[in-house]
């Protein structure tokens, strides 16, 4: 496993983050803790929750799986950069009439104490922002994730689905505060969806944040099964989206076999070769799977390779202004 260091932190991690979303929905507990124990002895060491997954009556099972994972013992939690969110509502927090999407600070001393408990750990090193909250001002904000720092139940503070302006004013009113701020901005990046090199990746690349891609594999478009007919995943029921890249889809599928590389494989190598990138998030609903994509470190992408693929799958066409303008 190669590692990097978690944007402009000191901390190391891996250069795939096991993302968890699947355990308690489509995976098992039994198999979630094969899962969690082969991607440690593969050298994983991010992994990736948040206190919602596992979905409405179900919100907080996969925490709580990840938790008695660790209640197992033989240092798992001390192995582990645990990464978890918070924003949405949580029914067994009981919020009365707080129970909504936000970031206030009564919500974020609350929910996180939730996931505590749930995770069976006394601190998490990254405590992550799920949404951007339009409503709460930034120094509420930044009030309750300073609080949370100084009494060490958390490490670092990232953010996910941030416009790149969003950043921006985040870590103005951190650095106003001499706060350090966000670390990460957790962000949608893959092959088919490169509208985060407009603005969010040279917006964090300028900030010294890193990068963590969710879906990059396309939710499955890029596995190499969308165009199976005999695989019955959720992917193939897409099939407004399969019809609408599958000509690209059918391009990207005969590079790769030339390639001899497994098309999920090059999607996150290509993720992987971006330098403003600190990691793609893997989800793995078995552990099959989870053998497969750890493969993709080992992947080199050529210059020539790189261009063949920016034809299949063309990007914006920069970063802005000069995208559109000049």
């Amino acid at each position: 496993m190669e590692y990097t260091f978690l944007g402009r932190t000191g901390l190391r991690v891996s250069r795939l983050c096991l993302g968890t979303m699947n355990f308690g929905v489509d995976t098992d507990e039994k198999t979630a803790f094969r899962i969690m124990d082969e991607a440690l002895d593969a050298g994983i060491n991010f992994f990736d929750t948040a206190n919602i997954y596992g979905w409405g009556e179900n919100a907080g099972v996969t925490e709580s799986i990840i938790g008695k994972w660790f209640s197992q013992g033989g240092q798992r939690r001390e192995k582990i950069v645990l990464a978890t969110k918070v924003y949405e509502p949580i029914s067994d927090r009981n919020d009365g009439p707080n129970d909504v999407r936000g970031l206030s600070l009564y919500k974020i001393r609350r929910h996180l104490e939730g996931s505590l408990q749930r995770l069976q750990t006394d601190h998490v090193e990254l405590y992550q922002m799920h949404h951007i909250d339009r409503r709460t001002p930034w120094d509420e904000i930044w009030e309750a994730f300073e609080t949370q720092v100084r009494t060490g139940k958390v490490d670092y503070i990232g953010s996910s689905n941030f416009a790149g302006w969003h950043l921006v004013k985040a870590q103005a009113a951190a650095e106003k505060r001499n706060f350090m701020g966000i670390v990460t901005e957790q962000h949608k990046y893959s092959l088919l969806e490169r509208t985060a090199e407009m603005e969010v990746l040279p917006a964090a690349r300028d900030l010294g944040l890193g990068v963590v891609a969710w879906s990059p594999i396309a939710g499955g478009l890029l596995g190499g099964h969308a165009l199976k007919d005999d695989v019955g995943t959720r992917t193939v029921k897409r099939a407004d989206l399969i019809k609408k890249y599958r000509s690209q889809l059918e391009r990207f599928s005969a590079l790769c076999k030339e390639l001899g590389e497994k098309e999920a494989n090059v999607a996150l190598a290509w993720v992987l070769a971006n330098p403003v990138l600190t990691a793609p998030i893997i989800g793995p609903r078995t552990i099959e799977q989870l053998r497969d994509v750890i493969k993709a470190v080992e992947i080199s992408l050529e210059e020539e390779l790189l261009r063949e693929l920016n034809e299949i799958f063309p990007g914006p066409g920069g970063e802005t202004p000069e995208v559109y303008a000049w």
